[in-house]
């Protein structure tokens, strides 16, 4: 299966060079030219526009930041879109909103291909390490078709169902994410404040029922407040929050807690955050 990559940012990257190494035959497209030839190197194909990307594979892959970018790469005479044909399959694994992924899906049937959407949890390490939980929805055969291509980015696949479930499910995981990493930052800021030592409450914390892998790698980078390599910008985590809260009103779900933790992910990028990693909201906490 000849498969096509557009989009290789942080994620991007590291999934696609994991496909190369599944010996997967991989044409990829991004708007920095720099990340093609880093993979260039290592096997894969170039191509001069996403259309290119979608003509030349029988299945093509778009990892995007958001749904403007999705739909810049997706739409227009240069687009994925217009280079699919009847059997080839479109798999989106960025996080939009479900009503993105249908627009996307209706399109791609339009040609006569398959859509599947399948966003991802996980941020660098896991998608370097292809340790990422996959959760798709969409064509069924499509699922079917590229899951040992999926197997080579991730550890856990799940098939959840109808297009737009696995867009719902990425935003209410990311939602918990998001609020977990602010109860944290608040505590460590409130031990600061008091006069406790900072790696005395993430011991007590690793030793009790809140143990977790992200408090264990976000805590002695929040403690230390310096330059929080970027895992998952902190722009990134506002914009799921933002569609979070849009998908909840759509359906009449309060979400008390999201709401604030949204103004503050707001407040940090009005700070210049943005292209830091999420736990950087810390500094707006400590401020």
């Amino acid at each position: 299966m000849n498969i096509g990559f557009v989009g290789l940012g942080i994620m991007g990257s590291a999934m696609a060079a994991n496909l190369l190494k599944g010996s997967y035959r991989v044409t990829v497209w991004n708007r920095s030219a720099e990340k093609c030839r880093e993979l260039a190197q290592q096997g894969a194909v170039i191509a001069d526009s996403p259309r290119a990307a979608a003509e030349s594979s029988d299945v093509v892959i778009a990892m995007m930041a958001n749904p403007d970018a999705v739909r810049s790469v997706r739409d227009g005479s240069d687009g994925i879109i217009a280079g699919l044909a009847s059997g080839k399959g479109l798999v989106d694994m960025s996080t939009v909103d479900a009503e993105t992924s249908r627009e996307s899906a209706d399109l791609a049937q339009q040609k006569g291909a398959l859509f599947l959407e399948a966003p991802v949890a996980g941020s660098r390490k896991p998608a370097e390490e292809a340790t990422l939980t996959i959760m798709a929805a969409g064509d069924r055969e499509l699922y079917d078709t590229v899951l040992p291509a999926l197997e080579k980015m991730g550890r856990k696949i799940m098939f959840v169902g109808e297009t737009g479930s696995a867009a719902r499910m990425k935003l209410a995981n990311n939602l918990v994410m998001a609020g977990m990493l602010t109860a944290l930052c608040e505590g460590m800021a409130l031990a600061s404040k008091s006069g406790l030592d900072e790696a005395q409450l993430l011991d007590v914390l690793d030793s009790g029922a809140v143990s977790n892998p992200m408090f264990r790698l976000k805590g002695p980078q929040i403690a230390a407040n310096g330059e929080f390599p970027v895992a998952f910008p902190l722009k990134h985590m506002q914009k799921d929050l933002r569609l979070a809260l849009q998908l909840a009103e759509s359906v009449g779900q309060p979400l008390f807690a999201t709401a604030a933790i949204n103004e503050l992910f707001k407040a940090a990028l009005a700070e210049g955050w943005g292209d830091l990693d999420f736990a950087a909201v810390g500094r707006t906490v400590r401020k």
